[in-house]
């Protein structure tokens, strides 16, 4: 379809006035309202005010100005239908094959810590209508609602004098998904500026980032959208160098991040390795060399090909042991000069930069799909620190073994259940993850111990003299006495078993120590 007319009604100026250029270039007739009028005005570019379109100036504040007749009727108007011409010839009403519209920034607004009414002001009303409109007769009508694709439209009019019908198609598929995503974070922020959880419908957006190879396995597609969020972690990291980042890498890698950001990088060095979402190894230092030997001594084996989370920043010491094993991502708030040079070696290695640690304690929503649905729930944003501690056996424990069994807990917060964590001297010493029973996570934790110590030449099992946490509570004590027989000196658990009682009765028996914490943390 030829553009003869087009209106221009945009809030991001980014690369407008080229592309009105080369429309008039084009012989195309320009119509825009409001600032966008001015700077095509000041651009010496001709335009003509949507008002002496309509025969109606802008009123309310701009609130009321392309809503009207000659504007929608002239988007909407069927190119082959005698109806809507005669229609459009009797109140005088012109085609306009091509609209370019982008929308308030309404989350720009949000962001900026506006106030309430601000916001409000922030919604745009003609411009989503617009866009739906013209994208609904996109048989005729070229819609646009992204600068990136001005020079597409330039393109195809150098080549072929018109917009064909695939592209026009696909611009009004994205110009919907653009209003969808705009209405969602509308609804989004109204939903949790009123403290509205049970808003009876949901929706979620993201804008395109990346598509990838494929999914968690070669026969599955995928894409990384990213919603627009100022909280940092992998979608906001920089990534330094290496290879794109996959489903699974990705995936992984924020698993990490969440993990290692729950220790104050003030207080001391963390590090978390990660393998299938599961961490292989998390271990505390006085500086990331120890924090990391103790993380990759707990399973070196699982380390290969793992994820690597440093919640400080990375210096050539560290940089040195990292790149000793093979490992796909490494994800800091920062890193030297020296380091980079040393990552810099490894030259498919995925490094990212965050700038910062993750807020864990934020607020928001995770979503996962089901069969004809979502289940949506608020972030697990707690851990051990905002639980009131009540020790439930005869023995106290320990200043070390209290200090341990906190680490413990966090640790269990980013384990698939059931989980059981093994952790001595702020390392963790042996983790099992993901079993239908929690009795067979404690042995198997307790097993890859047995392995861990004889990798470094120690004879029994790393968990000897060690504490534990349960993600949930024990519910017979199997798995207790399994943890006791595996060398473990204290137990963290939430509590709440119908079997408390025996629980806490087989800890007295073995003398050690046990806190319940009232809180779980499935994760799933």
């Amino acid at each position: 379809m030829t553009i003869k007319r087009a209106l221009l009604s945009v809030s991001d100026k980014t690369g407008l006035a080229d592309f009105a250029r080369h429309l008039v270039a084009h012989g195309v007739e320009l119509i825009s309202t409001g600032g966008t009028k001015k700077m095509l005005e000041d651009e010496k570019i001709p335009v003509i005010d949507v008002a002496e379109v309509t025969g109606f100036p802008e009123i309310m504040d701009g609130r009321v100005k392309t809503l009207h007749p000659k504007i929608h009727g002239g988007l909407l108007g069927r190119r082959d239908s005698d109806s809507h011409k005669s229609a459009m010839r009797i109140h005088q009403i012109s085609n306009i094959d091509l609209l370019v519209s982008n929308l308030y920034p309404f989350v720009a607004t949000v962001k900026s810590g506006a106030d309430y009414d601000t916001i409000i002001e922030n919604i745009d009303i003609g411009g989503p209508a617009m866009i739906r409109a013209a994208a609904k007769n996109h048989a005729a009508v070229t819609v646009i609602v992204d600068p990136d694709d001005y020079d597409k439209v330039v393109e195809e009019l150098a080549q072929n004098g018109e917009v064909p019908l695939k592209a026009r198609q696909r611009f009004a598929a994205k110009a919907y998904a653009r209003t969808a995503a705009y209405d969602a974070a509308i609804s989004t922020w109204f939903a949790e500026t009123l403290e509205f959880d049970e808003i009876p419908y949901r929706s979620f957006s993201g804008k395109l980032d990346q598509v990838m190879r494929y999914g968690e396995n070669p026969h599955q597609w995928a894409a990384f959208y990213k919603d627009g969020s100022d909280r940092v972690g992998v979608a906001t990291a920089e990534q330094i160098q290496g290879k794109a980042l996959s489903y699974n890498n990705i995936n992984d890698t924020d698993a990490a991040f969440e993990l290692v950001s729950e220790f104050d990088p003030s207080e001391q060095a963390a590090v978390a390795i990660i393998k299938h979402a599961n961490p292989s190894g998390v271990g505390l230092g006085e500086n990331l060399v120890e924090a990391y030997e103790k993380a990759l001594r707990c399973d070196k084996d699982s380390a290969f090909g793992g994820i690597v989370a440093l919640n400080r920043e990375i210096d050539a010491d560290v940089a040195e042991q990292i790149i000793k094993v093979f490992t796909e991502v490494i994800i800091a708030p920062s890193a030297t000069p020296q380091a980079l040079a040393i990552f810099e070696t490894k030259k498919n290695l995925r490094l990212l930069l965050t700038g910062g640690l993750t807020d864990t304690k934020a607020d928001g929503l995770t979503v996962k799909s089901v069969s004809g649905g979502l289940l949506v729930q608020s972030r697990d944003n707690k851990n051990v620190a905002d639980c009131e501690l009540n020790v439930v056996t005869k023995r106290q424990p320990t200043a070390q073994e209290l200090a341990d069994l906190k680490v413990a807990a966090i640790v269990a917060k980013h384990v698939k259940s059931n989980a059981v964590i093994y952790t001595k001297d702020g390392a963790t010493v042996g983790i099992g993850a993901g079993q239908m029973k929690r009795v067979d996570s404690s042995n198997i934790a307790h097993r890859k111990s047995k392995d861990a110590a004889k990798a470094i030449k120690q004879k029994g099992a790393l968990t000897e003299g060690s504490v534990v946490a349960s993600d949930a509570f024990f519910p017979f004590a199997d798995g207790l006495i399994a943890a006791v027989d595996a060398g473990a000196t204290a137990v963290i658990q939430p509590g709440g078993s119908i079997r408390d009682d025996e629980v806490i009765a087989a800890a007295d028996e073995a003398g050690i120590a046990m806190i319940f914490t009232g809180m779980r943390h499935f994760r799933h």
